[in-house]
Protein backbone atom coordinates (compact mmCIF):
# COMPACT_ATOMS: atom_id res chain seq x y z
CA UNK A 1 0.00 0.00 0.00
CA UNK A 2 0.97 3.46 -1.06
CA UNK A 3 1.76 6.33 1.28
CA UNK A 4 -1.60 8.50 -0.52
CA UNK A 5 -3.28 4.86 -0.29
CA UNK A 6 -2.41 4.62 3.20
CA UNK A 7 -3.56 7.97 4.43
CA UNK A 8 -7.20 7.79 2.03
CA UNK A 9 -7.38 4.31 3.82
CA UNK A 10 -7.22 6.15 7.38
CA UNK A 11 -9.53 8.80 6.76
CA UNK A 12 -11.95 6.24 5.55
CA UNK A 13 -11.49 4.85 8.73
CA UNK A 14 -11.46 7.84 10.73
CA UNK A 15 -14.74 9.00 8.93
CA UNK A 16 -16.51 5.49 9.27
CA UNK A 17 -15.74 5.01 13.04
CA UNK A 18 -16.07 8.56 13.41
CA UNK A 19 -12.46 8.69 15.23
CA UNK A 20 -14.02 6.06 17.79
CA UNK A 21 -16.55 8.82 19.48
CA UNK A 22 -19.03 5.93 20.34
CA UNK A 23 -15.74 4.37 22.86
CA UNK A 24 -14.84 7.41 24.39
CA UNK A 25 -18.31 8.13 25.10
CA UNK A 26 -18.81 4.47 26.87
CA UNK A 27 -15.68 5.54 28.49
CA UNK A 28 -17.70 8.43 29.89
CA UNK A 29 -20.30 5.96 31.29
CA UNK A 30 -17.28 3.77 32.83
CA UNK A 31 -15.67 6.73 34.68
CA UNK A 32 -19.29 7.69 36.24
CA UNK A 33 -19.54 4.35 37.59
CA UNK A 34 -15.82 4.39 38.81
CA UNK A 35 -16.73 7.53 40.76
CA UNK A 36 -19.97 5.90 42.24
CA UNK A 37 -18.41 3.00 43.32
CA UNK A 38 -15.47 5.15 45.44
CA UNK A 39 -17.79 7.14 46.67
CA UNK A 40 -19.34 4.19 48.78
CA UNK A 41 -17.64 3.25 52.15
CA UNK A 42 -16.74 -0.06 51.12
CA UNK A 43 -12.97 -1.18 51.75
CA UNK A 44 -10.55 0.05 48.88
CA UNK A 45 -9.98 -4.05 47.46
CA UNK A 46 -13.87 -4.38 46.97
CA UNK A 47 -14.09 -0.97 45.40
CA UNK A 48 -11.04 -2.00 43.06
CA UNK A 49 -12.36 -4.98 42.45
CA UNK A 50 -15.80 -3.32 41.50
CA UNK A 51 -13.52 -1.02 39.55
CA UNK A 52 -12.68 -4.00 37.20
CA UNK A 53 -16.06 -4.82 36.70
CA UNK A 54 -17.24 -1.23 35.84
CA UNK A 55 -14.49 -1.60 32.54
CA UNK A 56 -16.38 -4.69 31.58
CA UNK A 57 -19.52 -3.25 29.77
CA UNK A 58 -17.24 -1.39 27.66
CA UNK A 59 -17.69 -2.66 24.22
CA UNK A 60 -21.29 -3.52 24.52
CA UNK A 61 -21.73 0.18 25.44
CA UNK A 62 -19.39 1.66 22.73
CA UNK A 63 -21.78 -0.76 20.29
CA UNK A 64 -25.08 0.38 21.54
CA UNK A 65 -23.70 3.84 21.26
CA UNK A 66 -22.34 2.55 17.71
CA UNK A 67 -26.25 2.88 16.18
CA UNK A 68 -27.47 6.41 17.35
CA UNK A 69 -24.62 8.12 16.04
CA UNK A 70 -24.38 6.15 12.67
CA UNK A 71 -20.85 4.61 13.30
CA UNK A 72 -20.57 0.64 11.30
CA UNK A 73 -18.97 -1.39 14.39
CA UNK A 74 -17.15 -3.39 12.91
CA UNK A 75 -16.20 -2.58 9.46
CA UNK A 76 -14.82 -5.23 7.24
CA UNK A 77 -14.46 -2.86 4.10
CA UNK A 78 -11.55 -1.44 5.63
CA UNK A 79 -8.43 -3.20 6.05
CA UNK A 80 -7.31 -0.82 9.25
CA UNK A 81 -10.75 -1.62 11.32
CA UNK A 82 -8.46 -4.61 12.45
CA UNK A 83 -5.46 -2.78 13.36
CA UNK A 84 -7.69 -0.60 15.86
CA UNK A 85 -8.76 -4.09 18.06
CA UNK A 86 -4.90 -4.85 17.69
CA UNK A 87 -4.26 -1.14 19.40
CA UNK A 88 -6.95 -1.72 22.40
CA UNK A 89 -5.64 -5.19 22.55
CA UNK A 90 -2.50 -4.45 23.14
CA UNK A 91 -3.44 -2.28 26.62
CA UNK A 92 -4.28 -5.69 27.88
CA UNK A 93 -0.30 -6.79 29.02
CA UNK A 94 -0.02 -3.50 30.87
CA UNK A 95 -3.69 -4.24 33.05
CA UNK A 96 -0.80 -6.89 34.80
CA UNK A 97 0.63 -3.95 36.51
CA UNK A 98 -2.84 -2.28 37.69
CA UNK A 99 -3.25 -5.82 39.13
CA UNK A 100 -0.61 -6.02 40.69
CA UNK A 101 -0.83 -2.27 41.87
CA UNK A 102 -4.05 -3.64 43.17
CA UNK A 103 -2.30 -5.85 45.81
CA UNK A 104 0.58 -3.89 46.36
CA UNK A 105 -0.64 -0.21 46.62
CA UNK A 106 -4.59 -0.49 46.47
CA UNK A 107 -4.98 2.91 47.39
CA UNK A 108 -3.20 3.92 43.59
CA UNK A 109 -5.19 1.15 41.61
CA UNK A 110 -7.44 3.76 39.87
CA UNK A 111 -4.68 6.38 39.44
CA UNK A 112 -2.60 3.65 37.57
CA UNK A 113 -6.02 2.21 35.63
CA UNK A 114 -6.38 5.97 34.39
CA UNK A 115 -2.99 6.34 33.09
CA UNK A 116 -3.11 3.00 31.21
CA UNK A 117 -6.15 3.97 30.13
CA UNK A 118 -4.56 7.15 28.87
CA UNK A 119 -1.63 6.09 27.31
CA UNK A 120 -3.45 3.31 25.17
CA UNK A 121 -4.49 6.19 23.13
CA UNK A 122 -1.45 7.04 21.35
CA UNK A 123 -1.52 4.92 18.45
CA UNK A 124 -5.33 6.34 18.03
CA UNK A 125 -4.24 9.60 17.00
CA UNK A 126 -2.17 7.92 13.47
CA UNK A 127 -4.95 5.51 13.13
CA UNK A 128 -7.32 8.70 12.89
CA UNK A 129 -5.81 10.88 12.20
CA UNK A 130 -6.42 12.86 14.95
CA UNK A 131 -4.50 15.77 16.80
CA UNK A 132 -6.96 15.65 19.88
CA UNK A 133 -5.68 11.79 20.50
CA UNK A 134 -2.52 12.90 20.74
CA UNK A 135 -2.88 16.00 22.90
CA UNK A 136 -5.73 14.05 24.93
CA UNK A 137 -3.34 10.76 25.96
CA UNK A 138 -0.41 12.88 27.53
CA UNK A 139 -3.32 15.43 29.44
CA UNK A 140 -4.68 11.68 30.60
CA UNK A 141 -1.54 10.08 31.11
CA UNK A 142 -0.05 13.30 33.22
CA UNK A 143 -2.80 14.78 34.73
CA UNK A 144 -4.01 10.94 36.05
CA UNK A 145 -0.70 11.18 37.78
CA UNK A 146 -0.93 14.25 39.11
CA UNK A 147 -4.71 14.26 40.45
CA UNK A 148 -4.10 10.25 41.54
CA UNK A 149 -1.07 11.16 43.50
CA UNK A 150 -2.53 14.50 45.19
CA UNK A 151 -6.48 13.35 45.71
CA UNK A 152 -8.62 10.00 46.72
CA UNK A 153 -9.43 7.59 43.61
CA UNK A 154 -13.31 9.41 43.54
CA UNK A 155 -11.44 12.41 42.94
CA UNK A 156 -9.67 10.92 40.08
CA UNK A 157 -12.51 9.03 38.57
CA UNK A 158 -14.70 11.71 38.92
CA UNK A 159 -12.15 14.28 37.45
CA UNK A 160 -11.46 11.36 34.28
CA UNK A 161 -15.41 11.92 33.76
CA UNK A 162 -14.60 15.69 32.73
CA UNK A 163 -12.03 15.06 30.85
CA UNK A 164 -13.86 12.32 28.71
CA UNK A 165 -16.83 14.65 28.21
CA UNK A 166 -14.04 17.52 27.05
CA UNK A 167 -12.56 14.60 24.83
CA UNK A 168 -16.18 13.28 22.95
CA UNK A 169 -16.81 17.09 22.44
CA UNK A 170 -13.30 17.79 20.73
CA UNK A 171 -13.44 14.67 18.80
CA UNK A 172 -17.27 15.93 17.37
CA UNK A 173 -15.56 18.71 16.57
CA UNK A 174 -12.64 17.03 15.16
CA UNK A 175 -14.99 14.64 13.02
CA UNK A 176 -17.05 18.29 11.74
CA UNK A 177 -13.31 18.85 9.80
CA UNK A 178 -12.92 15.55 8.55
CA UNK A 179 -12.90 15.63 4.61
Amino acid sequence: MDKQTLEQTKTACARGQKRGLHFIMASVIIWMLVFIVHLTKLPIETKNLLTFCCTCPLMPLAWMLSKPLGITFNDKENPLTSLGIVFSVAQIPYLLIVMWVYAAVPEKMVMTLAMVFGAHLLPFGWLYRSKVYYIMTGVITIGALIVGLMFPPHILALCMVAVEIIFCLLLIAENRNLK
